[in-house]
């Protein structure tokens, strides 16, 4: 059976081909940990172990890696709020994330690499961005400029111009574009 899958960027249906012969790396943005799970979170995680399972049985030497947000202003405010740590916040919510996949018999991942472990990358990264000019600073943080990114919008066959401001978030008045966001 041949594996076809809709490529957003072309609006064509394509056979499926595997960069390199009988492997498979696939990587998704997992859960934040900030709260109890809930379908939102669930449907994604469905969907890529249907797809892990299909591709192992058929084959193919698969690498699935989803990672765990543990840290982010939600975290944060909660931890705040409730007197106690970011870390124990995250770490109750995390339990519960694991429950729920388990009770489904969605598979582990292969690798769930957690922000809290990258924080030094991310920082790295985001002064990269800074330099290149792909990112600037304003006195509540940095943001990645999207204009500078070439191809921004492909997916959504949308151009920069065409994106609604505030369609998502609250349009704030530190960035130079609605649509910029934070790094």
């Amino acid at each position: 059976m041949t594996l076809r899958l809709y490529d957003t960027a072309s609006r064509q249906t394509r056979e499926f081909e595997s960069i390199e012969p009988g492997r498979v790396s696939l990587y998704l943005c997992g859960a934040t940990v900030q709260a109890p799970p809930h379908i939102g979170h669930v449907r994604s995680a469905v969907v890529f172990d249907v797809a892990c399972r299909w591709l192992s049985a058929s084959g193919y030497r698969v690498t699935f890696c989803r990672n765990v947000t543990d840290i982010d202003d939600k975290i944060i405010a909660r931890a705040r709020a409730e007197g106690r740590t970011e870390a124990e916040v995250a770490g109750q919510f995390e339990r519960e994330w694991w429950a729920a996949m388990d009770g489904l018999g969605v598979q582990r991942p292969t690798h769930a690499p957690h922000a809290t472990e990258w924080v030094d990358q991310m920082v790295a990264l985001i002064a990269d961005l800074l330099a290149s000019g792909h990112a600037y600073e304003t006195e509540d943080g940095a943001y990645l400029s999207v204009e500078s990114v070439e191809g921004y919008g492909l997916l959504k066959h949308q151009s920069i111009e065409s994106l609604r401001a505030g369609a998502r978030v609250e349009v704030d008045e530190h960035k130079r574009s609605p649509v910029d966001f934070a790094l």
